[in-house]
């Protein structure tokens, strides 16, 4: 089968019940009773009676019957696109973190997932993305004016080497090589995690305070991501943020 599979005329609630009772069946490898499908999701055994009912009603696969148990006929499979509320709500509330990046590009993204979302969403979830009661400060990490991150994820994914110019606290400028490989995304602040060419070492530089930047033709090496696990295993404490 394919499509999208929603029950829109049926409180989320049940709708994430029947789809749990679907999921039992998909992974089971022998029939499985309706006392163990009760005991499993935690409601009686007429409570699955009546959702299995409703189930092959809708012509999911299902086979059996009450005192012999179900399986799910082989070749059934859920589209992509059957969420629960909770996973609803996680995409809205996430999407709205998004705009607390100050990264026009991935904002720009997160209204299309949204948007995306909300189309193929039974009438009965659409209300919890379009007026979910989520509400997501704008958080205290400044613009950024000399570096578009959206080029600097760009040159992450392409392990391009940036120039930058770079400005730090006391207001003393350098120019810096980099080989960018992450970004760490903060309330107040987001950083660029990278290799310097300038120190020899890591660094992370904080995108506001980043005056200019290129992005350049050569690209740098990092072989089954060594450099990118060496700056995760950084320790917490390690002070590599150029101030």
């Amino acid at each position: 089968m394919s499509g999208v599979w929603f029950l829109p005329e049926i409180d989320y609630m049940r709708a994430d019940r029947l789809f749990d009772v679907i999921q039992v069946l998909r992974s089971a490898r022998k029939p499985v009773t309706a006392a163990q499908l009760a005991e499993e999701l935690e409601v009686t055994v007429r409570t699955i009676y009546r959702d299995v009912a409703t189930l092959q009603a809708r012509r999911v696969p299902i086979e059996g019957a009450p005192g012999v148990g179900y399986v799910l006929r082989q070749g059934f499979d859920l589209p992509p696109l059957m969420f629960t509320v909770d996973e609803v709500e996680a995409i809205t509330v996430g999407a709205r973190l998004v705009q607390r990046l100050r990264d026009s590009e991935l904002q720009q993204a997160a209204k299309r997932v949204l948007d995306k979302v909300t189309v193929v969403l039974p009438e009965s979830l659409r209300s919890h993305v379009a007026a979910a009661p989520f509400y997501v400060s704008r958080g205290d990490a400044a613009t950024p004016r000399g570096v578009d991150v959206a080029q600097v994820r760009s040159a992450i994914r392409d392990r391009r080497k940036m120039r930058i110019s770079y400005v730090d606290e006391k207001s003393k400028r350098t120019r810096r090589t980099i080989w960018p490989l992450a970004m760490a995304y903060y309330v107040d602040v987001t950083l660029v995690g990278a290799w310097c060419e300038l120190r020899k070492d890591f660094r992370n530089f904080r995108v506001e305070r980043i005056a200019a930047s290129r992005v350049l033709a050569q690209r740098f090496q990092d072989h089954n991501g060594q450099k990118l696990a060496e700056w995760l295993a950084l320790p917490k404490d390690r002070p590599v943020t150029p101030l």
